[in-house]
């Protein structure tokens, strides 16, 4: 039986790209044909503006992107934000102290770029054990010799805040001192970071958003993930779906499970469930 859905957000990484940051030729072509049956087709994910493939911003008929894990709602088209809910100066500052108790490679994203501390991104093996996952970073981010004198400088809300750990125990530890500080979402989608965003912040939410200013619906909204922070994305909107390979708790609250990512399960869920 098809499943009616006029909007499509799809995680990256882990999800609509393969292990290797790739979007398929067959994943190109579902896309496509979506778009063509007049589906909005759009990336959600903890990614910066900054961080999109080339070939997604340059993709035919794709228009939004939800960035930061919501905390930012973009047109493609022309570059403006349609909606943001920011991190403020005082509650980053915060957040930085409490990863700064920590060996991390620290983070902080303003108008949809990602800036990182170099010294980090000098030894990004330590935090990043997946090549492609360190090549997308250290491509991707501006390079800055202090991110807490980045803080200052901007001195006003950030997209998102984010650490990388050298260890499992270091992140938990860091989470537990995060809970002392009101008004953030604590989140993350890979194995050893922590993904800060303001208070009710996350994917869904902005899909739903988003839907509501187009005239969709909640129930007509579609979304893939696999990481922790696409959890309630999958909740909120009105059909989740989980490629194999996601985390069991993205699993258990899903409506659906496809195919893993290398086996572009997001195309192929699409293609028999969805396309006319």
């Amino acid at each position: 039986m098809k499943i009616k859905a006029r909007m499509i957000g799809m995680d990256l990484d882990g999800t609509l790209l393969t292990t290797q940051k790739e979007l398929t030729a067959y994943t190109k072509d579902v896309l496509r044909r979506a778009i063509d049956q007049g589906i909005i087709v759009m990336p959600a994910t903890g990614r910066p503006l900054s961080g999109l493939p080339k070939e997604l911003i340059e993709f035919p008929g794709i228009m939004y992107a939800v960035t930061a894990n919501g905390g930012r709602i973009l047109d493609i088209r022309t570059g403006e934000s349609l909606y943001e809910c920011l991190v403020p100066a005082d509650v980053s500052s915060r957040i930085m102290d409490v990863f700064e108790h920590y060996d991390t490679l620290r983070e902080i994203y303003y108008d949809g770029i990602g800036y990182a501390q170099e010294d980090g991104l000098m030894c990004i093996e330590k935090y990043l054990e997946s090549p492609p996952m360190r090549k997308y970073l250290m491509s991707t981010r501006k390079w800055v010799p202090d991110i807490r004198a980045k803080l200052r400088e901007e001195n006003r809300g950030a997209d998102k805040v984010q650490g990388l750990f050298v260890s499992v125990e270091d992140r938990d530890a860091a989470k537990e001192e995060l809970k002392a500080v009101p008004g953030i979402e604590i989140t993350g989608a890979l194995e050893k970071n922590i993904e800060v965003n303001a208070e009710g912040v996350n994917k869904g939410n902005a899909m739903v958003r988003l839907g509501e200013s187009l005239g969709i619906h909640r129930e007509e909204i579609m979304a893939f993930g696999d990481g922790l922070n696409d959890l309630q994305m999958l909740k909120e909107v009105g059909i989740g779906v989980a490629v194999s390979n996601a985390r069991e708790e993205v699993k258990a609250a899903a409506d659906h499970i496809t195919r893993s990512n290398d086996e572009e399960g997001v195309a192929r869920f699409i293609e028999e469930y969805v396309l006319i």
